[in-house]
C-alpha cells in the first residue's frame, strides 16, 4: 500500500480551491475585452461608408446567395432574418454600440453577448470579406461571453466600488456591477431591462426558427439567458446562500477554462502558422517577405517598402525570424523571461505588419490575443500610468478628477511577482 503524501494532497487542494474560488487573470481578460472590442469598433467605424457593399444590400455576395450558403452551413447571423435595408442598419448600429459599451465595460455580461451576436451576424453574412484577423475576432467574441472580463478597468467595477464605499462593505467586485458580496447596485434597472429584452428577442427567434445552427445553438442561448436571470435573482434575494456560492464556482470554472482555451488557441495559431511556413520554399530560401512588399495592395507606404525590399539581408533576417518566433513561442511558455522577450518581439512584428503591409486590424486582433500572456505586474503598472495620465489631463483642464475607487486601489497587489492572478506569468 502506498504511503499518503500530505504535501502533494495539500497542493492539489490549494489548486482546486484557487480555480474554483477566484477568476484568474482579471487584468489579462480585461485587456482582451478592451483590445477586441476596440479593434471591432474601429473597424466598423472605418467601414461605415462602405458597409452596404461589404455586408448589406449592395454586397457582391447577395442576400439570396448568403441565404443559400447559410442554409447549408447553419451559421448564425441575424442579417438573414430580413433583407430590409432598415434591418441591416439596425444590426450594424447595434454592433457598433455593443463594441463601444463592451470597451468601457458597461454591463459586460449582456454586452459580451450582444457583441458576439454583432460579430457573427456581420461576418457570417459575407464570409469571404475577412482575413486572419477576422477569424481570430470571430473566435474571441465567442470566448468573451464565458469570461468574467469586467472585474477591473470597467464601468461595472467602478460602479461596484462606489457602492462598496457607500455601504462600507469589503469592496468585492462582481463582473456585472455587483458589490459587497454580490448585491445589485441600488436603482440599477438597466440589467433587468436588458435581460427582458434579450429574452423577448430570443423567444421570437426560437419560435420562428431563425437562430440557425443545429439544435445546440438555441439551447446554448437559452442556458446563458436562464443562467444570467438566476444569477441576478440569487444575488438580489440570497446573496450569502449556497446557491450564490455554487453559481460563483461555476462562473469561475467557466472563466478559467476559457482563459486556458484562449491561450491554447493563440499557441495553435502561431505553431500552425510557423510549421506551415517551414514547408514553403519561399520561407526556406528567406525571400517570402520580399513579395508582399512589392504588391500594391500591401504597400501603404511604397517608399518605406522599397527601402526594406532593397536589402536582401534584412528581408532574409525578417523572414527567418518570423518563422523562428512563431514556431518557438509555444515552447517558451515554460520559461517566463524568454516568453516575455518573445512577446515583445511578436508585438513588434505585428506593429510592423500594420505599418508596412497595411493590415492594422489584423495586427490589433493578434496583439489583443497575445495580451493573455502579459505579466500581471506589467498590466498593473500600465493601468497605474493610464490613471496618472488621466489625473494629469484633468488637472491641466482645471477640473478635479474623481477620487480613485476601491477597484483602482486594489490594482496594486501587495504580493510579489504576478500576485497569483494569472495562469502564465
Amino acid at each position: 500500500m502506498s504511503t499518503p503524501r500530505p504535501g502533494r494532497d495539500s497542493r492539489l487542494a490549494r489548486g482546486i480551491q484557487r480555480i474554483t474560488a477566484s477568476s484568474l487573470g482579471p487584468y489579462q481578460s480585461a485587456v482582451i475585452r478592451i483590445g477586441f472590442s476596440a479593434t471591432y469598433l474601429l473597424f466598423l467605424l472605418r467601414e461605415l461608408p462602405h458597409r452596404h457593399e461589404m455586408y448589406g444590400p449592395g454586397a457582391p455576395w447577395r442576400w439570396d446567395m448568403a441565404e443559400q450558403l447559410i442554409s447549408n452551413n447553419q451559421a448564425f447571423t441575424t442579417l438573414m432574418w430580413s433583407d430590409s435595408t432598415v434591418w441591416f442598419e439596425i444590426v450594424y448600429a447595434l454592433a457598433l454600440i455593443a463594441a463601444a459599451l463592451l470597451l468601457v465595460g458597461w454591463h459586460t455580461r449582456a454586452m459580451s453577448v450582444l457583441f458576439m451576436a454583432g460579430v457573427l451576424s456581420l461576418q457570417n453574412r459575407s464570409i469571404f470579406m475577412g482575413d486572419g484577423g477576422d477569424n481570430v475576432l470571430h473566435l474571441m467574441a465567442i470566448y468573451l461571453v464565458l469570461t468574467r472580463c469586467g472585474q477591473v478597468w470597467s464601468l461595472d467595477a467602478r460602479r461596484a466600488a462606489r457602492r462598496a464605499r457607500a455601504d462600507g462593505s469589503d469592496g468585492d467586485v462582481d463582473p456585472d456591477g455587483k458589490a459587497g458580496g454580490g448585491r445589485p447596485v441600488r436603482g440599477d434597472v438597466a440589467g433587468p431591462l436588458l435581460w427582458a429584452a434579450f429574452g423577448a428577442v430570443l423567444l421570437g427567434a426560437t419560435v420562428t426558427d431563425s437562430l440557425g445552427g443545429t439544435v445546440w445553438l438555441p439551447v446554448l442561448f437559452w442556458i446563458m439567458w436562464t443562467g444570467h436571470g438566476a444569477w441576478w435573482a440569487v444575488n438580489r434575494y440570497a446573496p450569502h446562500s449556497e446557491p450564490r456560492t455554487l453559481l460563483d464556482v461555476i462562473a469561475n470554472l467557466a472563466h478559467n477554462a476559457t482563459l486556458v482555451v484562449i491561450m491554447a488557441e493563440v499557441c495553435l495559431i502561431y505553431s500552425t502558422a510557423g510549421w506551415y511556413k517551414i514547408q514553403g520554399t519561399r520561407w526556406q530560401d528567406g525571400t517570402a517577405l520580399y513579395y508582399p512588399l512589392k504588391l500594391d495592395y500591401f504597400t501603404p507606404w511604397p517608399g518605406l517598402s522599397d527601402i526594406l525590399a532593397s536589402s536582401g539581408v534584412m528581408v532574409m533576417v525578417l523572414t527567418y525570424a518570423t518563422v523562428i518566433v512563431q514556431v518557438a513561442f509555444p515552447f517558451t511558455l515554460f520559461n517566463r523571461r524568454v516568453k516575455n522577450v518573445l512577446l515583445v518581439v511578436m508585438i513588434g512584428e505585428h506593429a510592423g505588419i500594420a505599418l508596412l503591409l497595411g493590415l492594422p486590424f489584423f495586427s490589433m486582433a493578434m496583439i489583443a490575443a497575445d495580451a493573455v500572456f502579459l505579466p500581471t505586474v506589467f498590466l498593473v503598472w500600465l493601468g497605474g500610468r493610464a490613471a496618472l495620465g488621466r489625473d494629469l489631463l484633468f488637472r491641466a483642464r482645471g477640473t478635479v478628477p474623481e477620487p480613485r475607487d476601491a477597484a483602482e486601489d486594489r490594482e496594486a497587489p501587495q504580493h510579489s511577482d504576478d500576485g497569483g492572478h494569472t495562469l502564465v506569468g
